[in-house]
């Protein structure tokens, strides 16, 4: 079964940033049941449809497909209540590559970094530009941020 195994912070300070514009993301869910989310999501040229089951500690499993971007416009129609906008920037930091969102409408001022890991026993070494893990508080959960915002907290 594949797999997700991730880690999350939030983002403390800005010396990350490289002057590069990342990829503007749309995505939104089509289910999200605490133990299986759908999600639709455009980024750049691209897009897909992803299926996650419940998180055990940092783990999920995760089954994505490509999908044609005009088909993910129509799902994204469809996605209730609202539809997530980010900007994800790939950061290098020793032997990871960190992936930080950058959020932008409803869940403006918050910025996530997360890595993604081969074994849930694998502590990355922390980039100066992070903070508290988040790994654990579904809050941050992007399902959750399409339900309850971050500027409603």
């Amino acid at each position: 079964m594949p797999s997700e195994i991730e880690r999350k912070f939030l983002v403390t300070a800005d010396t990350w940033r490289d002057g590069s514009p990342g990829v503007r993301i749309s995505q939104g869910y089509l289910s999200q049941d605490p133990e299986r989310t759908v999600r639709v999501r455009i980024g750049g040229k691209n897009a897909w449809l992803t299926i996650k089951g419940q998180t055990q500690g940092i783990t999920r499993a995760e089954y994505e497909y490509a999908i044609p971007v005009a088909e993910a416009r129509e799902l994204l129609e469809m996605c209730l209540p609202s539809v997530i906008d980010k900007t994800r920037h790939k950061v290098p930091h020793a032997d990871h590559i960190w992936e930080i969102d950058v959020f932008h409408g409803a869940n403006e001022g918050l910025i996530v970094a997360e890595v993604e890991l081969a074994d849930a026993s694998i502590s990355p070494i922390l980039p100066p530009w992070v903070g508290a893990e988040v790994s654990d508080d579904s809050r941050y959960f992007n399902s959750c941020l399409a339900a309850e915002p971050f500027t409603t907290w």
